[in-house]
């Protein structure tokens, strides 16, 4: 009798240590802890869905109950492993912590741990999702959890530990189950295509593994699905255009336009992929990987990069990156992605181009290291009289250097006022440039006054602030 299709999921389940993909930190330790008999009562695995928390557990219930165990390499084809792996065995109880999670049923749990195994060394409890426990049946599992049995081993794993009570989690070793690299997930997809004859392009596998963010299980489940959609051959475009995805050559594009801030080109892209049907959020995802890698190259190079065509430093690109980031939610969950996207793009463009002003300021004190030489040079120049000379001969050369300066700054207002003054740029021009012109040309103080008194209030202010600010050291150099 035909059992039906079993799932790629379900047929490539890891049923050895060694073919756990990703988490040898975890395997290794589980593995010594059998082989150096010190095996505790109560593990908490911890990690993203799709890690193999829950395969792990079984494995380890599998070493632990197999025939002429503990083993770190137990007989797959026994019954007793046969059984403990699809979930006949009396001693292995999985219990699913979404529907089991009363203080009722984790009391009924604590008595049946009383009793010893049917058949099997250890009677082991497999909870799974156990942060769905209610706290009335944490707190009745707490004692059996610190003291149970010695015939009982208590198996739990999570998606999110923060949940658990933490005098749960004190009373258990925890294990960290961590997102599997893209690397290993090609490998292993690789690996279940050639087994199942399928042909399969690199960068479709690397689009499969980009989709699965760290999820093996996730990545086997498109894989299956793909090849109910493309059949025994398989391709990039197919995977991009089922799920929505974009090609990194697109990726790179939309990253070249942020760093030249064309905002035309933006919206034009953005419009392009609207028609295409493309995952908005997926895109964004896709785009601060991109950036990150960018943003290392840019770190590694000195300091800044040319990969996105015009120079951009680091900080610009952390701030693209910070602004994408910010804008996940609204894109995810907003009521129209494509405009939030837009938005995000803009204002990722619109805080790269900013600068912090500790950078700034940073800049500005390398710039003015040579400063200093500058500032003597000049004053060399223009005022050599005053270094080395009696009180009476600086007084006499500041006052020779008042009529040239006032010369220099007359001739900079003229040229100013001749553009444009606040509300009256049209009206006296002509009469300014006139003024301008007899004022620089005067030397009677008494003349310069009266002159100066026809100008327009606005322009006569601007010269009188202009003038008192520029040679206040003058006049302190007139009364040394």
């Amino acid at each position: 009798m035909s059992t039906g299709y079993q799932v790629i999921a379900r047929r490539w389940r890891p049923k050895q240590f060694d073919e756990i993909v990703g988490q040898d930190h975890i395997t290794t330790t589980l593995k010594n802890a059998i082989t150096s008999n010190r095996i505790a009562h109560a593990y908490l695995f911890v990690g993203p869905r799709g890690t193999g928390k829950t395969t792990t557990a079984r494995m380890f219930a599998k070493a632990l109950n197999c025939e002429g165990g503990p083993s770190i390499a137990p007989d797959d084809d026994s019954e007793t492993c046969k059984s403990i792996m699809d979930g006949s065995c009396m001693d292995v109880i999985e219990i699913d912590g979404a529907s089991n999670n009363s203080v009722e049923q984790i009391r009924q749990l604590r008595e049946d741990c009383q009793y010893a195994p049917a058949q099997c060394p250890f009677k082991i409890y497999i909870i799974d999702e156990v942060h769905m426990l209610s706290t009335g049946a944490f707190n009745a599992l707490l004692k059996t959890l610190e003291e149970p049995p010695p015939h009982v081993k208590f198996l739990f794993a999570t998606t999110e530990a923060h949940k658990i009570l933490s005098t749960i989690v004190s009373r258990c070793q925890r294990f960290e189950f961590r997102p599997i690299s893209d690397a290993l997930i090609c490998e292993k997809l690789s690996t279940i295509a050639k087994a199942e004859k399928i042909s399969i392009e690199e960068a479709a596998l690397k689009s499969v593994a980009r989709l699965a963010s760290g999820g093996m299980r996730d990545a086997q489940s498109t894989l299956d699905q793909l090849i109910s959609f493309c059949g025994d051959t398989i391709t990039e475009g197919d995977v991009l255009d089922v799920y929505g995805l974009s090609s990194q050559e697109e990726i790179h594009h939309l990253a070249s336009l942020l760093a030249q801030a064309n905002y035309p080109e933006i919206l034009s892209a953005v419009e392009q992929l609207a028609t295409a049907g493309k995952d908005f959020y997926r895109i964004l995802v896709d785009l601060q990987s991109y950036l990150r890698e960018v943003l290392v190259g840019a770190i590694q190079e000195g300091g800044q990069t040319n990969k996105l065509g015009p120079p951009i430093r680091v900080e610009s690109l952390m701030r693209m990156n910070d602004a994408l980031h910010r804008g996940e939610a609204g894109v995810k969950m907003g009521l129209s992605q494509t405009v939030n996207f837009e938005v995000t793009l803009l204002r990722a463009v619109e805080e790269s181009r900013t600068r912090a002003i500790d950078s700034l300021i940073k800049e500005l004190s390398g710039l003015a290291k040579d400063a200093p030489e500058v500032f003597d040079q000049k004053k060399k120049i223009n005022e050599p009289s005053v270094v080395a000379a009696t009180p009476d001969q600086r007084a006499e050369e500041s006052q020779k250097s008042i009529p040239r300066a006032r010369d220099a700054v007359i001739e900079a207002e003229a040229e100013m006022l001749a553009e444009s003054f606040p509300g009256d740029s049209d009206e006296h021009q002509p009469e300014v440039k006139e003024l301008a012109s007899r004022i620089r040309s005067s030397t009677d103080p008494e003349e310069i006054d009266a002159l100066a008194a026809k100008l327009p209030d606005s322009v006569r202010l601007q010269m009188e602030e202009l003038f008192r600010a520029q040679f206040t050291r003058i006049q302190s150099l007139e009364k040394q």
